[in-house]
């Protein structure tokens, strides 16, 4: 015969001042654990959500970001007459050859010196990119030292329209802010391709080539005709697969700092559940014995106090996944795949609020489990005479 739910809630009450301070302590654990994971969320999204599923990218053979692809121009040309590739009204492919690059500018916030990405992008780049918009300003004139800064790029480095910044020793006007969905691109500064291909000496060819076909089934079939062209020596990606690929290291490097850091936490939360637990068992050493001689066996014993210590936990679990909650549209910035600074907004997803809550019950089971044992184990008579 089991114990009725309605008693493990009433008990908790009882000893309300043991039973908080296990509750801000896994709230603690678990506010940490969702606060990482939505990090590693973020970090991963500004990734993901650049590019367009419908859009190719082009890079060298073997190449594992675009700064270490180097296309010909030759090349790209060879690439742009095949069919699957949208043309335009005018009758060109809707296509933008790219560069990048990497820029040292000051921080705002400490003047410290970091890395900005800097991409040299085609005049048709608002109409292949997908989520692209002018939040203020206009974009640049083909031919001239002006940029265009992402939402994210203008507030990390304090850009502004209408002021200038200096790259490559030479002044650059800042002529307009774009937006991207909150993708990786509002992290970057753009330019006219030929512009800075000149200024950073790279004439002779593109970095990464991104091109919308007609239809994404032909992706394929397309990649496979690049790859078997004996005369280039290139591949071809989905555009957002590449973007979000880059992001697999850092997000799983951010992910298990997450995980080490809440377990090492755990661990100290469940012996802080466990103590309470003790407590607990040691002050109800009569009471288990009027349990067991009304008839309820070890087990329901053992089970009644396992899940008083699963529910104490779950009260903390939630209370900490709202102490997280805070977090969420936060702006911070690290290391992108460019070994540019990349800012990303921490997004605290359902799953993290679901492991959260797991890791709290988890925290609970494993803390209330062996004072539970102990207390199942008591005999009727020695429990009947404890205090």
């Amino acid at each position: 015969m089991a114990l009725p739910l309605s008693y493990n809630v009433r008990n908790l009450g009882v000893r309300w001042r043991a039973n908080l301070l296990a509750i801000l302590g896994i709230a603690l654990v678990v506010a940490v654990f969702v606060v990482l994971a939505a990090m590693a969320a973020g970090f991963r999204n500004a990734l993901r959500s650049t590019g367009r599923s419908d859009n190719a990218i082009v890079v060298q053979k073997g190449a594992t970001s675009e700064l270490t692809s180097s296309i010909p121009r030759g090349d790209a040309d060879r690439v742009l007459v095949d069919e699957r590739v949208v043309r335009g009204r005018d009758g060109a492919p809707l296509a933008s050859p790219e560069i990048v690059t990497v820029a040292n500018l000051h921080r705002a916030a400490d003047e410290s010196l970091v890395n900005v990405t800097l991409r040299g992008v085609g005049p048709r780049v608002f109409d292949v990119r997908g989520g692209l918009r002018i939040a203020s300003g206009r974009t640049f004139r083909p031919g001239l030292y002006e940029i265009l800064a992402g939402e994210k790029a203008a507030s990390l480095f304090g850009l502004r329209v209408g002021g200038q910044v200096e790259i490559q020793k030479h002044t650059w006007d800042v002529v307009g802010v774009f937006v991207s969905d909150g993708s990786g691109f509002e992290s970057e500064l753009w330019g006219d391709v030929d512009v800075l291909t000149q200024e950073f000496h790279r004439e002779g060819g593109y970095q990464s080539l991104v091109l919308r076909l007609k239809d994404a089934r032909s992706l394929p079939a397309f990649a496979k005709a690049i790859a078997d062209d004996p005369g280039v020596q290139l591949e071809v990606k989905e555009e957002r697969q590449f973007y979000d690929d880059q992001a697999g290291p850092t997000g799983r490097a951010i992910l298990g700092l997450a995980v080490f850091v809440s377990v090492v936490m755990g661990i100290g939360a469940v012996f802080g559940a466990m103590n309470t637990m003790y407590a607990v068992v040691a002050a109800r050493t009569r009471e288990i014995g009027t349990l067991r001689a009304l008839g309820f066996s070890r087990r329901a014993v053992l089970v009644a106090f396992v899940l008083e210590s699963a529910f104490l936990a779950s009260i903390g679990g939630a209370l900490g996944c709202l102490l997280a909650l805070p977090a969420d549209g936060l702006t911070t910035a690290t290391g992108g795949p460019n070994f540019a600074e990349l800012a990303f907004a921490f997004r605290i997803t359902l799953q993290a609020v679901a492991s959260g809550l797991a890791f709290a019950v988890v925290m609970g089971v494993c803390g209330g489990l062996l004072p539970a044992l102990r207390g199942a184990r008591l005999s009727i008579v020695n429990a009947l005479r404890g205090a």
